[in-house]
């Protein structure tokens, strides 16, 4: 082996140990007060929903892929891994978010309309973001570590971050319309 091989692989490892660090110091900031982990669903082929979209019908929505399912699964077992078993998880009404939520497997799911896409319902932004902020206010001090599955135009509207579908954004909210990016956690 090289030296400069032996050097890029040494570097790799310290880069690999700093990142699961980092990781496991953004995860403990979910139990403080105001912090909050804001997800986009796992990978899901395509942009937007067919033109026969129903909320109420999987069939006409775009869904998660196979790959997709997986990558949800395994974000789940990372995230226990870093000691998050409780979380209380709150989806988008979509499928692509409903089964990411549930796939992660770690905690309770609840649908909240206020994660809802408005990429194709312009119309709906502001109610639901209104909605969301609302939610974030009403459970500031909440116990458990909240974890969002939502839409990359609800994460981006919420905190100016473009994020990859897995990729998970911890932030604190500092009160009405003002956030704070703490770090992302990016999909494997």
């Amino acid at each position: 082996m090289t030296i400069v091989r032996i050097m890029a692989l040494t570097i790799l490892a310290c880069f690999c140990a700093t990142s699961a660090y980092a990781d496991t110091a953004l995860w403990k900031k979910l139990y403080e007060p105001d912090h909050f982990a804001i997800m986009r669903h796992a990978e899901a082929p395509g942009t937007g929903d067919p033109e026969n979209f129903n909320v109420d019908d999987c069939a006409t929505q775009r869904n998660l892929s196979t790959s997709g399912r997986e990558q949800a699964k395994i974000i789940g077992e990372r995230i226990r891994a870093n000691g998050i078993k409780d979380a209380k998880v709150y989806t988008s009404q979509w499928c692509r978010c409903v089964d990411t939520a549930e796939l992660m497997n770690i905690g309770p799911v609840q649908t909240l309309p206020a994660l809802n896409s408005f990429y194709q319902r312009y119309q709906n932004k502001e109610k639901n973001l209104a909605a969301l902020r609302q939610f974030l206010s009403d459970n500031r001090d909440n116990a458990s570590p909240i974890m969002l599955v939502t839409h990359q135009v609800t994460i981006s509207a919420l905190t100016d971050q473009y994020t990859r579908q897995g990729e998970i954004v911890i932030f604190k909210h500092l009160g009405g319309d003002t956030f704070e990016i703490i770090g992302s956690i990016a999909p494997r």
